[in-house]
C-alpha cells in the first residue's frame, strides 16, 4: 500500500464506552513484560494478550512465540509491514522483501490476535496488491483472512481483496486435474520435500523434486479458500459469487473424501499423478503422512465416524506419536529418518519430511485436534490428548535449555537435525493461536456470540491436567474478553471453575469446565490516526536512503540498520557495529538525496552486556548545506540509552537532506545499532 493509500486508510477501533473498555487487572502485564522481554516490554505491553497458566514451560513459550513473531515483522516502508520465515535471507525467498507465501497462513492465525491490526492490515495487503502470494509453494491465504475477520470483524477490510482472491483461485487451475477433479502438487511445491510420494517416485534414491500427487494437503487449502471466498462474498452481498465458491469447497470435500480416502489405512492419504518405472498414476502411497490430518484443520471431513478412526494414529507411540515430536511419517516406512540431502558448505543435514517432528506439522495437527474436539461427536481424542501434545511442542521450543526454535527434530530423540545458520529462531508454525483458540478455547466466529470452551482436563487427577489459567484482554469483536480458570478457586482467589469477563465485567460465573456462550455488542469501526512511515528504509541495498558510518563501512553492515528488521537474539547477529573502533566517539549517517520533513527517529541498540553495549549518549545532527547542526530541542524517551529496546526522539519537524547519529561509546563495548528508523 502506498503512502497516500495508507493515510487515507484506517484501521478498526474496538471501541465501546470508556468504562466499558477498561477489561480486567488480573495479571500484571508490566510485570510479565518486564519479565519476558526486559527492554522491549513496552511493544508487547501495548499488542499483546497477556497469559499464564500452571504449566511454566507452555507459558514461558507463549511469551517467547510473541518475542519471535515481533522480531519477524518486517517494515517495508511505504508497503508496511510483512511477517518473514526466517530471520537470514534465504535464496528462495521474494527478493527483497524475503516474503514467503507457505508460511502466510500461520502468521495471520497468530498476529489476529494482536491489538494493533495494522501489522496483519499490511501483511494481507502485501499478499494481495504487492504480489507476496506469488504461489511460490500452495496455500490457503484466503482461509487465514476470513480468520482474521473472525477475530476483528472488519466487514470493510475483509472484503478489499476479494477480486484478486478469486484470480488467485483460478490461477491454481495449473494443479488441477480435470478428469478426478483434484488439485495435485509435487511435495516440494507443498513445502514438504522428501516425502513419500518424492522419495518413492524416485525409486527411493532421492526425493527432493518430483512425486507429483493428489495430497489432503492442497486440496483441503483449496477447500478452505474456497469456503473463505463464499463467505467473504457473502459479507459483499455477492450472492453469486458465494454460491459459486460454495459450490467449488463441496464439490473438493466430496471428492477429498471419497478419493482420497484410504480404507485401508484408515487415513487420508496421498495419490499419485506421477506416472513412471517407480510408481502408478492414481495408485495410493504405500504410508500414511502426518499430512493426512491436514482436512481437520480446515473442518473438511463431515461427521462420519469412519474418518475420526484416523486420530488413533496420532496417539499410537508406533504409528505418529514420537517420545519428542510427532512423526511425519510412521517408522515402519522404508526410507523412515533415511538421510538424503546436505548442505554442501556445512555438510549438516538439509530438510526433509520422511520422519522428522516438524512444528508446521504440529500447528497443523494439535489446530484439527481443537477443531475435533469442538465441533465433532467422537470418542478417539480427549482434551487430556491435546493438552500432552501442546505440552511436547512447548518443549520441542528448547535448545540446549534456552529457547530457540529450529526447523526440524528427531522424534526418536529429540535433537533437532536442521540446525544451519537460517533456522534459528524459525517462523513456520503456530503455537499462540493454540493457546487462545484451543487450550483457553476463544473459539472464533462471525456472529456477536461469545465461544469459550478450553480444552483442558476435566479431573484434576489426570497427569495433563491445567490447575489454572488465564488469558486476559483479549481484543475480540470489539471487546475485551478475559477467560480464567482455577481448579480450586486458591490461585486467584476468585472462585473455583471456569469463569469469563467481557470489558472487565463478569459474564460467566466460576462454574465446571465446558462450552460457555454469550451474547457480545457489535464492534464499531472508527477513523483512526494515519500511520507513520519509516523514510529510512532500503530494501534493495543501493540508491536513497544511503547509509554510511565512521567506521565498518561495508554495505552488508551498514544497509542492516536500514532492512525494517528489528530483533535482539545473539545467535542472530543484525547490526552495524563500532567494533574495532579507536574513538571515544562514532556516527552513522543517512543520504535521503532529496530533502525530507523529519521529526522523529528510533534508534535500536544491541548489548549482551559485554561486548555490545548501549552508548553512554548519543546525539543527532542534520546537514546544512555546508556543516553538520545538532538537531535543537530534542525530546528523548528514554533519557538514557537503552539496549535491546527502543529509544524515541522526537523533535519540531525540520527539512533535511542527511541525518547523523553520534554515539559516545562504552569504555570496554562497542555500540551495535540494529536499526535507525525515521519519520
Amino acid at each position: 500500500m502506498n503512502f497516500i493509500s495508507r493515510v487515507a486508510a484506517f484501521l478498526l477501533i474496538l471501541t465501546v464506552t470508556a468504562d466499558a473498555m477498561d477489561g480486567t487487572s488480573i495479571l500484571s502485564r508490566h510485570t510479565l513484560a518486564t519479565q519476558h522481554f526486559g527492554n522491549d516490554a513496552p511493544w508487547f505491553e501495548d499488542n499483546i494478550p497477556f497469559f499464564e497458566c500452571s504449566d511454566p514451560e507452555i507459558t514461558e513459550v507463549y511469551y517467547y512465540r510473541w518475542q519471535l513473531y515481533k522480531a519477524h515483522l518486517r517494515d517495508l516502508g511505504d508497503q508496511g509491514y510483512i511477517v518473514t520465515e526466517f530471520l537470514n535471507d534465504v535464496g528462495w525467498a521474494r527478493p527483497p522483501s524475503q516474503g514467503l507465501n507457505d508460511a502466510t497462513g500461520f502468521h495471520i492465525h497468530e498476529g489476529r490476535w494482536l491489538n494493533d491490526p495494522r501489522y496483519i492490515d499490511d501483511y494481507i495487503d502485501y499478499m494481495y496488491t504487492g504480489g507476496g502470494n506469488d504461489r511460490h509453494f500452495s496455500e490457503a491465504i484466503a482461509d487465514a483472512v476470513y480468520a482474521s475477520y473472525l477475530v476483528n470483524g472488519d466487514r470493510t477490510f475483509a472484503t478489499k481483496h476479494l477480486d484478486v482472491m478469486q484470480h488467485i483461485f483460478h490461477l491454481w487451475d495449473d494443479h488441477y486435474d480435470f478428469s478426478k477433479n483434484l488439485y495435485f502438487i509435487e511435495p516440494l511445491l507443498d513445502a514438504t520435500e522428501y516425502s513419500i510420494a518424492s522419495i518413492d517416485a524416485s525409486g527411493g534414491r532421492d526425493g527432493f523434486l518430483g512425486g507429483r500427487a493428489f495430497r489432503p494437503t492442497i486440496n483441503s487449502f483449496m477447500f478452505a479458500n474456497a469456503v473463505a471466498i463464499s463467505k467473504i462474498a457473502g459479507l459483499a452481498g455477492d450472492a453469486s459469487t458465494a454460491d459459486a465458491f460454495a459450490g467449488k469447497a463441496a464439490s473438493i470435500r466430496e471428492n477429498v473424501e471419497n478419493e482420497l480416502w484410504n480404507p485401508g489405512m484408515q487415513h487420508f492419504v496421498d495419490r499419485f499423478q506421477a506416472n513412471n518405472r517407480s510408481v502408478h498414476y492414481w495408485d495410493f502411497i504405500r504410508g500414511r503422512e502426518l499430512a493426512g490430518y491436514a482436512p481437520w484443520y480446515f473442518e473438511l471431513p463431515d461427521h462420519d465416524p469412519k474418518f475420526v478412526a484416523s486420530w488413533q494414529y496420532v496417539l499410537s507411540t508406533g504409528n505418529f506419536a514420537g517420545p519428542y515430536g510427532l512423526r511425519t511419517v510412521e517408522p515402519s516406512y522404508e526410507y523412515y529418518m533415511k538421510q538424503y540431502r546436505y548442505d554442501a558448505p556445512t555438510k549438516q543435514p538439509e530438510c526433509q519430511w520422511n520422519g522428522p517432528s516438524w512444528p508446521f506439522y504440529t500447528t497443523m495437527v494439535l489446530g484439527g485436534m481443537a477443531n475435533l474436539l469442538n465441533d465433532y461427536s467422537q470418542n478417539v481424542v480427549r482434551s487430556d490428548d491435546y493438552v500432552r501434545l501442546l505440552r511436547q511442542y512447548a518443549h520441542q521450543h528448547y535448545l540446549n535449555g534456552r529457547l530457540d526454535l529450529e526447523e526440524d527434530y528427531n522424534p526418536d530423540t529429540g535433537a533437532v537435525i536442521v540446525g544451519l545458520p537460517r533456522s534459528n529462531h524459525y517462523n513456520h508454525s503456530g503455537y499462540v493461536d493454540l493457546v487462545i483458540s484451543g487450550l483457553a478455547g476463544l473459539r472464533p466466529r462471525p456472529d456477536n456470540i461469545l465461544v469459550v470452551n478450553p480444552l483442558i482436563s476435566g479431573s484434576s487427577n489426570s497427569p495433563d491436567a491445567i490447575r489454572y489459567f488465564c488469558l486476559e484482554n483479549v481484543h475480540y469483536h470489539g471487546q475485551l474478553v478475559t477467560i480464567l480458570y482455577d481448579a480450586d478457586g486458591m490461585h486467584y482467589g476468585k472462585g473455583r471453575g471456569l469463569s469469563v469477563y467481557v470489558n472487565g465485567k463478569q459474564v460467566v460465573a466460576p462454574s465446571a469446565p465446558g462450552k460457555k456462550t454469550v451474547t457480545i455488542q457489535a464492534p464499531e469501526a472508527v477513523r483512526s490516526e494515519p500511520l507513520p512511515v519509516d523514510i529510512a528504509i532500503n530494501l534493495f541495498k543501493a540508491g536513497f536512503p544511503s547509509p554510511s558510518a565512521s567506521v565498518n563501512n561495508s554495505p552488508e553492515a551498514l544497509y542492516q540498520a536500514l532492512d525494517g528488521r528489528v530483533w535482539f537474539y545473539p545467535e542472530v547477529s543484525k547490526y552495524w557495529t563500532s567494533l574495532g573502533s579507536q574513538a571515544a566517539q562514532d556516527w552513522f549517517s543517512i543520504d535521503f538525496g532529496p530533502p525530507k520533513p523529519v521529526s522523529s527517529v528510533r534508534l535500536y541498540f544491541y548489548s549482551d552486556g559485554a561486548r555490545f553495549m548501549a552508548p553512554t549518549n548519543y546525539t543527532l545532527q542534520y546537514w546544512t548545506g555546508t556543516a553538520w547542526a545538532e538537531i535543537p530541542d530534542m525530546q528523548k524517551t528514554p533519557a538514557t540509552p537503552l539496549g535491546n529496546g527502543e529509544n524515541t526522539i522526537t523533535f519540531q519537524p525540520l527539512m533535511m537532506s542527511r541525518l547523523r547519529a553520534v554515539f559516545t561509546n562504552q569504555e570496554k563495548a562497542a555500540t551495535a545499532l540494529v536499526e535507525m528508523k525515521v519519520f
